[in-house]
């Protein structure tokens, strides 16, 4: 089966692809010669991830999926969520966008946070969701030169190391993206 995994991000692609089973050719937007950005106007996580599978669906007739992640920091209630990508502007810096969650977290003692991962699939013209979480923690100074985005700050419950101190096998046992794509491939190994 052919999909089209709707992003840009080199480093999502990889992530999907080591986790995703090989009857699957999963294709990104660059395969399929799509370089525009999908605008994601929406508030949530969930409207975001549908309106990004829709707009290559409709335009490209292929099943496809996209995603939409965020952080959600207890302390700043939800912060950055919906925004994490673009936190400290539209340069998607993630250097920035880390310096800036810290700065905001400064003399605040609960660090709790999430990951969590929506997954938006249209198959045959009918849209499915699929959701990942996994709960952590905000560190002060960056560990780990793995990963990308928040990774380098982020201890998931039970570990003592950072997303970005982890292998990409490590982190896929339990990272937020692959709980909802194996809810997603599952689904697919069903039909």
């Amino acid at each position: 089966m052919k999909l089209i995994f709707a992003t840009h991000n080199i480093n999502k692609l990889r992530e999907i692809k080591s986790i995703i089973k090989s009857n699957i050719e999963l294709v990104s937007l660059d395969d399929v010669a799509f370089f525009d950005e999908i605008p994601e106007p929406f508030d949530t996580l969930h409207e975001n991830a549908l309106a990004k599978a829709r707009h290559i669906y409709n335009r490209f007739c292929i099943n496809c999926f996209a995603d939409d992640t965020g952080l959600e920091v207890e302390a700043l209630n939800g912060k950055p969520g919906v925004m994490s990508a673009r936190y400290a502007g539209e340069s998607k810096s993630d250097k920035e966008n880390i310096k800036k969650l810290i700065n905001e977290l400064s003399g605040k003692a609960n660090r709790n946070a999430r990951f969590r991962t929506v997954i938006s699939l249209i198959l045959d013209n009918k849209e499915y969701y699929f959701e990942g979480i996994v709960n952590g923690r905000i560190i002060d100074i960056e560990k780990g030169s793995n990963g990308f985005g928040y990774d380098p700050v982020f201890i998931p419950n039970g570990f003592n190391k950072t997303f970005a101190e982890m292998t990409m096998e490590e982190k896929n046992l339990l990272s937020h993206r692959s709980a909802a794509v194996k809810k997603l491939v599952d689904f697919l190994n069903s039909l």
